[in-house]
């Protein structure tokens, strides 16, 4: 499960040592740790440890509970679109893979820091049959060059580290041990910004793809 521990004004977010995926469990307590961090006026930095930064949603669970689908979804892109406009400076550090849904969560953050030798980056969703929701593509294109975009929504390719910061999914590479140490030191000096002022312009930086993403499931055709 998700811990988080301060390092002198930076919060780091631990998101487990497993697939860290989006379980309601693993859902509650990063909104929960996100709350500490906006109310303490912190940076944030999220990682993980062992394999996976966070392999997206809980496919398992949504297979035993298909009519949950709609809700369940709709907590996914609230915790996507809060972290796009989180009012605090946020880098992720991908220490291993982060696909789906994950690769969005790391996507939705101001910067990214990404383990050279080891791990992908990766949206499988064209050849899992899975189409982008409106705000999941919304939030990729706004946050990807157009080149980027098209490389790696369209074709479900798996990006290593160096590849991913060539095609400038991410912004910088670390060494394996160093990529959360990475993120913290590329995230301190902005560390005390003003809450207020900062969620303000993430707000009108971002609000459409938030909004997008934040949007009432269309409703089903008879």
């Amino acid at each position: 499960m998700p811990t988080l521990h301060e390092d002198d004004g930076v919060f780091v977010l631990d998101l487990g040592d497993d697939e860290n995926r989006f379980s309601q469990d693993w859902l509650q307590a990063v909104n929960a740790s996100l709350d500490t961090v906006v109310a303490a006026s912190g940076a944030l930095v999220t990682t993980g440890h062992g394999k996976c930064y966070s392999n997206g949603l809980d496919l398992e669970w949504l297979l035993q509970h298909p009519d949950e689908l709609p809700s369940y979804r709709t907590e996914v892109q609230e915790l996507l679109a809060r972290v796009l406009t989180l009012p605090v400076p946020t880098v992720a550090a991908v220490n291993g893979h982060a696909f789906g849904a994950g690769a969005m969560l790391a996507v939705a953050h101001d910067f990214r820091v990404m383990r050279a030798d080891r791990g992908f980056f990766c949206f499988p969703e064209v050849d899992i049959d899975v189409p982008f929701t409106p705000g999941m593509a919304a939030l990729i294109q706004h946050k990807l060059t157009p080149a980027a975009a098209v490389a790696s929504m369209t074709t479900g390719r798996r990006f290593g580290g160096t590849q991913a910061l060539e095609l400038g999914v991410v912004d910088e590479t670390a060494a394996e041990g160093a990529v959360a140490s990475t993120a913290v030191e590329l995230v301190r000096p902005l560390a005390g910004k003003n809450r207020d002022t900062l969620g303000t312009i993430k707000t009108t930086m971002f609000g459409a793809t938030a909004a997008e993403l934040r949007a009432a499931e269309p409703a089903a055709q008879p």
